[in-house]
């Protein structure tokens, strides 16, 4: 086991061992994982900045962030095992276990958890067999626990490979999840067609992938907006930058800038430490 294994080993919530697999990627798959790299780091005018958009890249490989990602990353970059590294573990959308088919994402936050967030968890662990970080023994989902999905005006809300499932009851997420075992899987309530895990990891590396046709937000996104209209509400005009000074008259002259620039600074006023319990005295000021 290397120190690239130890760092990435699981978040508290991703029970496991370490991950202990290859340390490089095979010779077809580097190659073909290159070219797909090369595309990637061009978009950047500095190499480093393609970090993020490269592990999403060989998490879409693995399925989760291995030792041979890591690995590939750092020599694309010219950074170390260790730097790459950091990242990948300061993100929590980079996997450190291997990820099922759907990545299923319980929000227990405050909101959500007022609306039975927590209850959609639980009998979802019942319903699977298995506790938050886990995943099924047909590798067909992975349960995780989320904090919050920025998607409130829903709540509760399950996400599946992050596409949004909202409204969701224990009753509604039990069947979700049995349509995640078939061949068409439940539509996300907005957004594109459900893809895999792997294939939405490949869009976040920013390479071209077909998912179809998607839908927008719903209509209590849009509340506010739809309520301004309806009041003819507008946010206050930018009044910019301040204004410069109409006429020279307001700037000091040039000559007067510089014999201030060109003065001396006025050498500090002399002073005695005050004895303990008296004040400072001015020794100006004060008589033999």
């Amino acid at each position: 086991m290397t120190l690239v294994d130890l760092a990435l080993g699981p978040r508290p919530d991703e029970p496991g061992p370490p991950i202990n697999g290859p340390a490089a990627y095979p010779a077809d798959v580097q190659s073909r994982l290159a070219a797909d790299a090369a595309t990637i780091v061009g978009k950047y005018p500095q190499p480093r900045s393609a970090l993020l958009p490269l592990l999403h890249l060989v998490q879409a490989e693995d399925g989760y962030v291995s030792t041979a990602g890591i690995r590939f990353c750092a020599a694309q970059l010219d950074l170390t095992d260790a730097e790459v590294s950091a990242v990948a573990t300061f993100y929590s959308m980079y996997r450190r276990t291997p990820t099922g088919t759907y990545l299923v994402g319980v929000c227990t936050n405050t909101l959500c958890a007022v609306m039975g967030g927590d209850t959609i968890l639980a009998t979802l662990e019942h319903h699977l067999g298995i506790t938050a970080g886990q995943t099924t023994a047909d590798g067909a989902l992975t349960l995780e626990h989320l904090e919050c999905n920025a998607a409130c005006d829903y709540a509760p809300v399950i996400m599946v490979n992050w596409q949004f499932y909202d409204n969701q009851t224990p009753t509604t997420a039990t069947t979700l999840t049995d349509t995640l075992r078939t061949p068409t899987p439940q539509h996300p309530t907005r957004g594109t067609p459900l893809p895999t895990f792997t294939t939405t990891c490949r869009v976040l590396a920013g390479l071209p992938t077909d998912l179809g046709e998607g839908t927008g937000p719903g209509a209590a996104t849009l509340a506010g907006l739809r309520i301004a209209a309806e009041h003819d509400m507008q946010a206050p005009a930018d009044t910019g930058p301040a204004a410069a000074p109409s006429s020279s008259a307001d700037a000091p002259e040039p000559e007067a800038v510089d014999s201030v620039r060109d003065e001396p600074a006025p050498a500090p006023s002399a002073t005695v430490p005050a004895e303990p319990g008296t004040a400072e005295t001015d020794p100006s000021t004060t008589g033999d």
